[in-house]
This record gives structure tokens, C-alpha cells and sequence, in this order.
């Protein structure tokens, strides 16, 4: 099996998990609305994987979840719409909005107006840094840690570490799983985590410890560090108008490639 089909199958796995987990979450009482990008919007996903998925990354980018705006209408981690179609090369398709949607947050799909600023802000340094996707793509990776869409009655996003461990914990091992997988398919040396959430949940995955390497399950290290998030929610990510942001993380790149 190719390694574009191995990350499809991943990611059909992870999918069907949250699938199932959907009901609960929403039955919890903390979350109103759970939806799947990996779902409804898997026409996207399944471009970005064949397109990107095999050009030889081995630094991994790992982001949260979802926001209503980016992966929830692009299927793409980031995905702020416009990036996804210029930058990503996504090629618009029908998507159907699911029937438990929030009834403010109707998926769109890459005809959405309205643009990630997270998703934006990080294609368009990756494109700076990089020149082009296919360069991109032969440094780095990039995947969410857990792929639902949750959000409160008001529409607001609610972020996997707002939930009751209980809840949330059966979803977060098999995004743990994933990302194992996701690892092990690629060869990934060193992973980057976007914002500190996304850095616990890799050494959590790869019984990494507050500092140092973690273990593959094929037996590798794997390096493990952090990133400012890109979030406009960020004090830092705006702070001298992004440019703080832009360097801390091109010097974060520059020291995991060497």
C-alpha cells in the first residue's frame, strides 16, 4: 500500500471513531454541536493527502482542532479558504452540511467569503519561507490532532482541552493513534506543535516527558517542540503586527531542519 493510501486509511479510521463519538459528546451537555471535516468534507481532505501526503516531510506540524471558518468548510488543517484553492490547490467540490450543524455555521465550502486568519497567517509564511506547496511539502506536514468541529449553542469554538477528561478522552486516544500512525507512515523526525496544547498531546502520544525525545512505535526518536499559535485570539500572534509570530516560528523551523 502507498503511503498516500496508508495516510487515507488513517484517516478514515480516525474518522469513523469520531463518528461514533459525536452523539455522546453532544448528549454530554458541553458540546452542542460536533461535527466531522474528515466526514462531510473528506472530497477536500482526500486531495490534500494525495496531493501533499508523499513528498518525502519529515518535520510534522500538529495543530488542535478545528475552527468554523478553516478545516470546517476546507477540509484542510488551516484551511482558510482562498490559501486552500491558490496555495493547496484544492479543487472546490459540493459539500453537504451536516444535519446536526450549528444553524450559524452552515457549511460553505471554498466559495466561503470569509477567511481563517490562523490558516491564513500560517500558508502564507509557510509560502514566504518555501516559495512554493511542493517545497513545502518536501520540509513539512501538516495535521490537526483532533479533526471534529465543536462548538457551543451561541456557535462559538470550544477546544478539545475545555471538555471533561471523560468525555473527551476515548476521541484524544484515537487521535493519539493517528498521530502514531501518521508518524510512523511518513518517518517523521521531528514534530512541531502548534501552540502549547498541541505539544502536550504529541509527548502524551509518544511518552515524551516534559522535555526531550520521544519513541515511535517503530523505535525511533522522535523530536519534539513548540510554536507560537497563529490564533488572532493570541496576544503574541499580533503582537509588532505578526511579525513576532513570523519569526518565532521561522526560527523554530530553522532549528529543527538544522
Amino acid at each position: 500500500m502507498s503511503v498516500v493510501e496508508r495516510l487515507k486509511d488513517a484517516a478514515r479510521r480516525l474518522s469513523s471513531v469520531c463518528d461514533e463519538a459525536i452523539p455522546r459528546l453532544e448528549e454530554g451537555g458541553h458540546v452542542a454541536h460536533a461535527t466531522n471535516p474528515l466526514d462531510y468534507a473528506w472530497p477536500h481532505h482526500e486531495q490534500y493527502l494525495e496531493q501533499w501526503g508523499d513528498l518525502g516531510a519529515k518535520t510534522l506540524l500538529l495543530g488542535m482542532n478545528p475552527g468554523p471558518w478553516g478545516m470546517a468548510q476546507s477540509g484542510v488543517p488551516f484551511g482558510a479558504t482562498e490559501v486552500a484553492k491558490t496555495f493547496l490547490k484544492i479543487e472546490p467540490r459540493t459539500l453537504t452540511t451536516p444535519p446536526n450543524a450549528h444553524p450559524k455555521r452552515p457549511i460553505v465550502g471554498l466559495s466561503l467569503e470569509r477567511q481563517e486568519v490562523s490558516g491564513r497567517r500560517l500558508w502564507e509564511l509557510m509560502e514566504s519561507l518555501y516559495g512554493s506547496p511542493e517545497v513545502t511539502f518536501s520540509t513539512l506536514f501538516v495535521v490537526n490532532h483532533c479533526p471534529l468541529l465543536l462548538l457551543g449553542e451561541r456557535g462559538q469554538n470550544i477546544t478539545p482541552d475545555k471538555l471533561p477528561k471523560a468525555l473527551i478522552e476515548p476521541v484524544l486516544k484515537a487521535c493519539d493513534e493517528h498521530l502514531r500512525e501518521v508518524v510512523k507512515i511518513l518517518g517523521i523526525t521531528r514534530i512541531v506543535g502548534i501552540g502549547t496544547y498541541a505539544e502536550k498531546r504529541a509527548r502524551l502520544a509518544f511518552n515524551a516527558g516534559k522535555k526531550g525525545p520521544g519513541t515511535t512505535t517503530d523505535g525511533r526518536d522522535v523530536d519534539i517542540t513548540t510554536c507560537w499559535h497563529p490564533s488572532p485570539a493570541s496576544p503574541l500572534a499580533n503582537r509588532n503586527e505578526g511579525a513576532d509570530w513570523r519569526e518565532n516560528v521561522t526560527n523554530v523551523l530553522k532549528e529543527m531542519t538544522g
